[in-house]
């Protein structure tokens, strides 16, 4: 079913920017732990020399604060378990905001690290606020795609990685020692994300709930009403979209349980799909290069600190680019061209790296490329890698699908971060082959299984998965072309 162009309403434009301030205080925790690694790395010193009477062994230091950084990605991992349950009994909007009061307690526990002088309360703090990631992160763009109309789906989704790049920029300005990342301040900068914490609870609890949700999931058609009227402020875009809804009640079961979600034959071409996809977006180098920028430039530049910056002003600048054209170019060629991008920068970094001590003048090029690796993940696989789940699955498996969507991603995070730094050691200059072989088993897969979403509704794309082996290669869009 076709829909005329919906336009932006105020409603809809408070729901989905009240939902993006939960990956605000993602990105801002992404970005505050990397200027002032080396202050947080003494405070774990000194916590253990008060104890042992000795200082931590430079690996023992190592291993601690890469276990640090790490943490709040294996929280994220846990938390993703918890994404069906919340997001069918409580409601998309509840969810968000029950998921909110984990991020309001993480900040106060790192808060009360430093007083208290205990580094494992820090790690605690990062791992409660990991488990506020997991969840958010795939609730929002659940909640994002199902109030959004299908002609801004994509683009709002979007909006999803533009709040984690913006608060990830905002973390590494607040990191560094020029601003709050100091001796005295640090414990203060790490619970600054309690600001959009907040102001979440302010404006969320008075934006609709999930128009799919009451419908499809509660029968209630006429609080769905209600809801699409506030979003669409429009009557006859209601009474269309409430009939494409219950079209696709009409072709979907009432529950889907974990087993079912693995077991559905009409899910297994999806599923191959988001993991290899989410697998490619996460470990084809850009979360190793985000983590330990600082680390990386430190060895060549005196102002390592402010080009991370410069990696942070990217990754916004090119999450907006994204934002643009996600409607006009579709997911599938946005994820091409990044996919393959991304390639490419890896295989010139190991050539660059490997020369690197033969013609230092090439360190410049190094920095080009690190900023390239960074716009082409934000082009595509970063802000779709977290959204293309909604849009492959029906309304009952959406959640599961979202929710492993969420455990892929955390999953690739935590071991890239446990992981690259002994294998820099190990593989040096080489070890962005590894991410090279993965951007490209990413873009070949993409190429040959994934179907164009863009502008289409959700029954419609369901449709191409419903009671099929497999995906067909061709349909009257043409979507296994580049075009």
């Amino acid at each position: 079913m076709a829909f005329t162009q919906s336009h932006l309403t105020a409603t809809l434009l408070t729901s989905i920017l009240g939902a993006v301030l939960g990956p605000l205080q993602i990105g801002y925790h992404t970005g505050n732990v990397n200027a002032p690694a080396k202050i947080i790395e003494e405070f774990f010193n000194c916590t253990w020399r008060a104890r042992h009477n000795q200082s931590m062994t430079d690996h023992s230091l190592t291993l601690m604060w890469s276990l640090s950084v790490s943490m709040k990605d294996f929280g994220a991992l846990l938390g993703s378990l918890g994404v069906k349950y919340l997001a069918d009994s409580y409601g998309r909007r509840n969810s968000i905001l029950i998921a909110n009061c984990l991020s309001v307690a993480a900040a106060c526990i790192m808060f009360a690290s430093k007083e208290s002088e205990l580094f494992e309360v820090l790690i605690l703090g990062r791992m409660v606020f990991g488990l506020f990631c997991g969840l958010v992160m795939s609730l929002n763009p659940l909640y994002i795609q199902e109030v959004s109309p299908t002609n801004l789906r994509g683009a709002f989704a979007t909006l999803n990685q533009v709040s984690l790049a913006s608060g990830t920029l905002i973390g590494m300005v607040a990191g560094l020692e020029t601003t709050l990342g100091t001796k005295s301040n640090w414990a203060m900068m790490l619970s600054l994300s309690l600001i959009p914490a907040l102001t979440q609870y302010l404006v969320l609890p008075f934006c609709p709930e999930s128009p799919r949700y009451l419908l499809i999931n509660q029968g209630e058609e006429r609080k769905a009403e209600s809801a699409l009227l506030r979003l669409r402020d429009h009557a006859d875009k209601v009474s269309c979209e409430l009939e494409e809804m219950k079209e696709e009640a009409a072709h979907t079961h009432s529950g889907v349980t974990i087993r079912d979600f693995f077991q559905k034959q009409s899910y297994r071409q999806p599923i191959l799909i988001v993991l290899l996809v989410n697998l490619g977006s996460q470990l084809s180098g850009f979360n190793a290069i985000i983590n330990y920028s600082t680390k990386m430039f430190q060895a060549k530049f005196d102002d390592a600190k402010y080009l991370t910056l410069g990696v942070g002003v990217v990754n916004v600048i090119f999450t907006l680019v994204a934002f643009y054209f996600m409607e006009r170019a579709g997911r599938r060629k946005l994820l091409l061209i990044g996919f393959l991008s991304i390639a490419v920068c890896n295989l010139l970094m190991t050539i660059v790296d490997s020369v690197l001590h033969l013609v230092p003048v090439l360190r410049s090029l190094q920095v080009l490329l690190v900023f390239c690796v960074i716009s082409a993940y934000e082009l595509g696989p970063g802000p779709i890698s977290w959204f293309i789940a909604a849009e492959l699955f029906d309304q009952p498996g959406r959640p599961i699908a979202m929710a492993f969507t969420s455990m892929v991603n955390w999953g690739g995070k935590f071991v890239l971060a446990l992981l690259f730094p002994p294998l820099l050691k190990i593989c040096g200059a080489y070890v962005y082959l590894i991410f090279m072989a993965v951007a490209l088993l990413a873009f070949a897969f993409t190429w040959l299984r994934l179907p164009e979403t863009k502008g289409r509704t959700f029954d419609d794309i369901a449709e191409e998965f419903r009671g099929a082996d497999g995906i067909p290669l061709h349909n009257s869009s043409g979507f296994n072309t580049f075009t």
